[in-house]
C-alpha cells in the first residue's frame, strides 16, 4: 500500500471526479469557502468523494461516503465579491479514504487520510481495450444521432485519435449523465481495462434502451 496523506475532501451527491478530467465547482457553503481559502494558500489539492445515496438527506452534516474518490488540483479559481468561489478542478489520481481526521473547532470542512490508487493497464489487455474503445465510440455516435441529432455533426471519432486510452475512458465516463452511483462504479473499476468494460456495458445498455423506446434519456454534458 502506498504512503498515506491528508487531503481536504468535498463530499457531494452528484459529482464524480475522474483522473485527467476537469470539473467546475461552485463553492458557496461557509465550510467550502473556508476550504477554498485554505487550499489556495497551499498545494491547491482537494479530494472529491461521493455521498452514499441513502444518506443524501444528511448533506448539511457529515454523511457517510464511498471510500474511493479522486484527488484533484485547482487549475483555475475565481473569488466572487460575496465570498463564493468558482473553481476548476483537474483530476489527478484515484484515492481511497482510510480514515477521517477528528474535527477541530476552527476547521469547518472534513479532512481525510487517503492512499493513492494506481490504474493498472497491462500490455496484454491493450488489444481488448482497443476493441472496447471502438465499440464505445460507435455507441456514442448512435446515442448522439438518436438523442441529440442537432449535435450529431459535431461528433467525429477521429477527433479522439490522439487521446490516450485512460484519458478517453475517463472523459467519456465524465461526459455522460449517468447516475452518481453508476459513475462511482466506473471510478472504482480497478484498472483501465475494467473501466472500459464497465463503460462499454453501460453505453450498450443505453443504446439498446434508446433503440427500443425511440427516445433518449441520457445526454452528454
Amino acid at each position: 500500500m502506498s504512503e498515506s496523506e491528508l487531503l481536504p475532501i468535498i463530499p457531494l451527491s452528484n459529482v464524480v471526479l475522474f483522473p485527467r478530467v476537469k470539473t467546475p465547482l461552485h463553492l458557496f457553503e461557509p465550510r467550502y469557502r473556508q476550504l477554498a481559502r485554505d487550499v489556495l494558500q497551499g498545494e491547491r489539492r482537494i479530494g472529491m468523494v461521493v455521498v452514499r445515496p441513502e444518506h443524501v438527506d444528511e448533506m448539511p452534516g457529515d454523511p457517510p461516503i464511498y471510500p474511493v474518490g479522486c484527488a484533484g488540483v485547482i487549475t483555475e479559481s475565481h473569488r466572487l465579491p460575496d465570498g463564493r468561489y468558482n473553481l476548476v478542478l483537474l483530476g489527478e489520481q484515484r484515492v481511497r479514504v482510510v480514515a477521517e481526521e477528528p474535527r477541530v473547532e476552527s476547521r469547518l470542512y472534513r479532512v481525510a487520510r487517503v492512499v493513492r490508487l494506481e490504474d493498472s493497464y497491462p500490455e496484454a489487455e491493450r488489444a481488448r481495450v482497443a476493441r472496447l474503445r471502438a465499440a464505445i465510440a460507435a455507441d456514442i455516435g448512435v446515442l448522439i444521432r438518436r438523442a441529440q441529432p442537432d449535435r450529431s455533426h459535431a461528433f467525429d471519432p477521429q477527433l479522439f485519435a490522439g487521446v490516450d486510452d485512460e484519458t478517453f475512458v475517463n472523459a467519456v465516463a465524465n461526459a455522460f449523465t449517468f447516475p452518481a452511483e453508476e459513475k462511482q462504479a466506473l471510478l472504482e473499476a480497478e484498472g483501465v481495462p475494467e473501466r472500459y468494460a464497465r463503460l462499454a456495458s453501460s453505453l450498450s445498455f443505453q443504446r439498446l434502451e434508446l433503440e427500443n423506446t425511440g427516445g433518449g434519456r441520457r445526454h452528454l454534458h
